[in-house]
């Protein structure tokens, strides 16, 4: 029985853009350029580490500065499990276990294999490669909120359980993130007006936080 009035699950998930159009990347090794969780985390831990002028010895006029945004990374635990496919004899799953999921996940820390061997082959004609392979840009999205520019800073598998012919068919990812603004990436670049987007969101939000006076502190005021 299907219950139309049942709400619609969102998931968590990364999106490869270009990093000079934000149009997905459709041909690369992700197919479609989009990476949905199969299941949303519990929890998500996210640090932010401000960035002030100067350092323990600085002019006590500069305490209050700030340079920029704050550092912030993301750190999330997503499960994988093929529990659900294999019930439904799906021929992917049944034949190769979780590792196409994985393998999809891993993209985010590789350059493809024909950026490899275009590389390769330069070094074998004598041609130096001055810069380092350009990566598509990884969005990390968690609500219409969170639309965020990153870096996959690390990455690590867990696999729990094995098939008879030793496929995964239960892992635990935990993926390292880094938002990117515009420090990162630049001023002029498309990432930082998603960053933009994502800061002015957080002043919005702030503004509703109006349910405090000093009397909630236990005082009359400051002076």
């Amino acid at each position: 029985m299907t219950f139309t009035n049942s709400p619609r699950l969102i998931k968590g998930g990364i999106v490869l853009v270009d990093p000079q159009t934000l149009s997905p990347i459709r041909n690369g090794s992700v197919p479609g350029g989009i990476i949905a969780l199969q299941y949303n985390p519990d929890s998500i831990s996210r640090t932010l580490q401000a960035t002030a002028v100067g350092g323990d010895g600085q002019d006590r006029s500069e305490a209050m500065r700030l340079k920029g945004p704050p550092v912030e990374t993301i750190k999330l635990e997503a499960e994988i499990d093929a529990t659900d496919q294999l019930d439904k004899n799906n021929s992917v799953v049944i034949q190769h276990g979780i590792q196409p999921q994985l393998a999809v996940l891993e993209m985010l820390v590789y350059p493809s294999s024909r950026q490899i061997e275009a590389t390769r082959q330069k070094a074998a004609s004598g041609i130096l490669e001055i810069l380092p392979m350009q990566a598509p840009l990884p969005l990390f999205i968690w609500s219409k909120a969170r639309i965020i520019p990153v870096r996959v800073t690390d990455f690590s598998v867990t696999e729990e359980a094995f098939d008879i012919e030793l496929n995964p068919i239960r892992a635990t990812v935990s993926l390292g993130l880094r938002v990117l603004n515009m420090n990162d990436l630049g001023s002029d670049h498309p990432g930082s007006d998603l960053f933009s987007r994502y800061h002015r969101e957080k002043e919005s939000l702030a503004k509703m936080n109006t349910n405090f006076n000093y009397g909630t502190l236990g005082i009359g005021g400051i002076r």
